[in-house]
C-alpha cells in the first residue's frame, strides 16, 4: 500500500528550477487558455498538463486569475532583450529584424494570441495591453536607433502607440481571413513605422514649428 501525494498524470514530473518550472506552467497555460477560453480552463487542467500539483500554480501566481494575466502579460509585452539583441545595422534592417521577431512570437502562440486580443473589454487585460504599447513604443525607438530623440518625444510616442491597434488588426487579417501572408504582414507592418518615423514624425515637427503651431504651445516645449 502506497501513502502520499499521487502525482498528476498529464504529464511525467521532473525536478526543475523555481523559475523553469515557473516558465513551464505558464507556457502550458498559454497553450490551454489559447485553445480553449478562460472560463473553459482550469487550474486542475493546468497542473495536470504541466505534471505539477495544483497548489504550486497558486504558490507561483496566486490563482488561476492572476496566471491568465500574467500569460497576457507575457503576449503583449515586448522584452527588453528583443531590441537588446538588433545587430549593429541600419535602422531599416533592424526594424524589418525586430518586426520578423515580433511576427515569430504571435506565430508561435497563434491561439493564445488571437483569445487575448479579443477578450474584449475587460479593465486588466486593457490595462496590460496600453502597457504593452507604452512599452512597444519604447522598443521601436530603440530599434530604430532613435532612443534620444527629444524635441516632439511624446507626439512621436503616441503615434508609435496608436499603430498598436492597427498592428493587432493586421495579425487578425494575416491569421483569421488570411487576406494577408506572413511576408506582406512583415512588408506591411515594418514600412508602417519606417513611413512614421522618417516622413510623419518631421512631417509634425515642421508643423509644430510653422503657421500650424498651436496657440501657446511652441517647439521648445516638447
Amino acid at each position: 500500500m502506497t501513502t502520499g501525494t499521487k502525482a498528476p498524470s498529464g504529464a511525467r514530473r521532473r525536478r526543475l528550477e523555481p523559475a523553469e518550472r515557473r516558465a513551464e506552467i505558464l507556457a502550458v497555460a498559454r497553450r490551454l487558455f489559447g485553445a480553449g477560453s478562460y472560463d473553459s480552463v482550469s487550474t486542475s487542467d493546468i497542473a495536470e498538463a504541466a505534471g505539477v500539483a495544483r497548489p504550486l500554480i497558486n504558490h507561483y501566481f496566486g490563482g488561476k486569475r492572476e496566471l491568465y494575466l500574467e500569460v497576457v502579460r507575457q503576449m503583449m509585452i515586448v522584452p527588453a532583450p528583443v531590441a537588446e539583441a538588433l545587430p549593429d545595422a541600419s535602422m531599416e534592417e533592424r526594424l524589418a529584424i525586430g518586426v520578423d521577431r515580433w511576427i515569430d512570437v504571435i506565430e508561435r502562440n497563434r491561439d493564445a494570441w488571437l483569445t487575448v486580443i479579443a477578450a474584449g473589454r475587460d479593465a486588466e487585460i486593457e490595462q496590460i495591453i496600453l502597457e504593452g504599447d507604452e512599452i512597444a513604443a519604447d522598443r521601436v525607438l530603440e530599434a530604430a536607433l532613435m532612443s534620444d530623440v527629444t524635441e516632439g518625444r511624446e507626439q512621436l510616442r503616441a503615434m508609435i502607440r496608436s499603430c498598436g491597434e492597427m498592428l493587432r488588426a493586421a495579425s487578425r487579417e494575416w491569421l483569421v481571413r488570411g487576406t494577408l501572408d506572413r511576408a506582406t504582414l512583415r512588408t506591411f507592418v515594418t514600412e508602417t513605422i519606417l513611413s512614421l518615423l522618417k516622413v510623419t514624425y518631421p512631417a509634425v515637427l515642421a508643423a509644430r514649428s510653422g503657421a500650424h503651431t498651436p496657440p501657446g504651445s511652441s517647439p521648445s516645449s516638447a
